[in-house]
């Protein structure tokens, strides 16, 4: 009998979920708003608290952990891998960024020694994506595009009863800040388009201009942060994302014509995130997850962009909705999955398939540039 917690970190919400792989039992089903986080990181250990007080020793947590850090227990973690995993500047850190947050959180679970609490590795950590997939990037996904690709992977592993070694998928989470797709080949994860890295989300741009960075880098006093969530979609579409609904975005879409842009920019921003992997895996199905995924009219433009886009090159793929259990996002179950997988329990072999044991080393080490050395100030910022 093995009990597992699994914590996703959105741009929204902070996510909890876990269950009793015996008897099946759901522990913790709970979204805690992400704000509320930021002001007081402490909230998710007392929850976790309470949930082990209730039913007993939590025999794996499964902690969020931004950009990731290779497989170990949260109390081995060291302070230059807590601060790499949320790395940001000083004067983030000042206007206390949501990732502060995370970073204050990270630190308070290391130190939880009555909590059986790991951290993971992000896509870029894991030894199944080939070096030269690595190269120049960071944001290959972060560690809770692994808990998506977790759950992706057991849904598909039981519709075609197959163990996950013969997995062969691409699963894409359209959130509120970023869009990411992560590709399968034969139960590995060996590819993604993630986040500030891949194609326009909500509020994200996705790629930037080299040439747009390097006029950023010297019109702005400081490039924070902030500036990664911006110009995606909702910006396209004229709209304010903080005020309007994503919902709102979807309806407004089919009756105003600025809107319908950043809209189309959007699904055609998923498209081509799905078709960008396409040489490192044929995937028989693309699962959709995420905050968007929750909007019917969403998922069916997206499906049938994704059917039209594969049928004009002669051959078809299934286009589903990642189906969870969970009340909070589905990577928040992923995420339970692989605590589950760590503890020995009922998905072990699916943290043996993803190789999460062997992941290593940190985000910058594919970096291939002369000034790679000076990224080190990331790893030397206070705790």
């Amino acid at each position: 009998m093995v009990k597992a917690v699994g914590i996703d970190s959105g741009t929204k919400s902070m996510d909890v979920f876990g269950f009793d792989d015996e008897t099946g039992e759901i522990i913790v089903d709970v979204s805690v708003d992400r704000n509320r986080v930021t002001e007081n990181p402490a909230v998710i250990v007392e929850l976790l608290r309470e949930v082990q007080e209730k039913y007993g020793k939590i025999d794996a947590i499964v902690g969020p952990c931004g950009y990731g850090i290779p497989l170990k227990p949260a109390r081995e973690a060291t302070d230059e891998e807590i601060a790499l995993a949320t790395f940001i500047t000083e004067a983030d850190v000042r206007r206390r960024l949501k990732i502060v947050g995370l970073r204050e959180l990270m630190l308070l679970l290391r130190e939880a020694r009555d909590l059986n609490v790991y951290f993971t590795p992000g896509v870029i950590h894991l030894p199944t994506v080939p070096e030269w997939r690595k190269a120049n990037r960071i944001d290959l996904g972060t560690a809770d595009k692994v808990f998506t690709v977790a759950l992706a992977m057991v849904r598909e592993a039981e519709r075609k009863g197959i163990p996950y070694s013969q997995t062969n998928l691409i699963a894409v989470e359209a959130g509120f800040a970023y869009t990411s797709a992560m590709a399968v080949k034969n139960g590995q994860i060996v590819d993604a388009m993630a986040g500030t890295a891949g194609f326009p989300g909500y509020l994200g741009m996705g790629f930037m201009d080299g040439e747009l960075a390097y006029a950023l880098a010297n019109a702005l006093d400081d490039f924070g942060k902030l500036v990664l969530f911006q110009g995606g979609a909702s910006y396209v579409a004229g709209i304010d994302p903080f005020s309007i609904s994503p919902e709102e975005f979807v309806k407004l879409a089919k009756e105003d014509e600025r809107v319908e842009k950043g809209y189309k920019a959007m699904i055609e921003a998923i498209v081509k995130d799905v078709f960008a992997l396409l040489p490192s895996t044929k995937p028989e199905s693309i699962y959709i997850s995420g905050r968007f995924s929750r909007i019917p009219g969403f998922f069916n433009d997206v499906k049938g962009a994704l059917e039209e886009a594969f049928e004009s090159y002669g051959f078809s793929v299934e286009v589903l909705k990642l189906e969870s259990r969970a009340k909070a996002k589905e990577a928040a179950e992923g995420s339970a999955i692989i605590a589950n997988g760590i503890a020995g329990g009922k998905y072990k072999d699916l943290v043996e398939a993803l190789r999460l044991k062997e992941s290593s080393g940190s985000i910058f080490d594919w970096v291939n540039l002369k000034e790679r050395d000076k990224l080190k100030i990331f790893e030397e910022l206070i705790l």
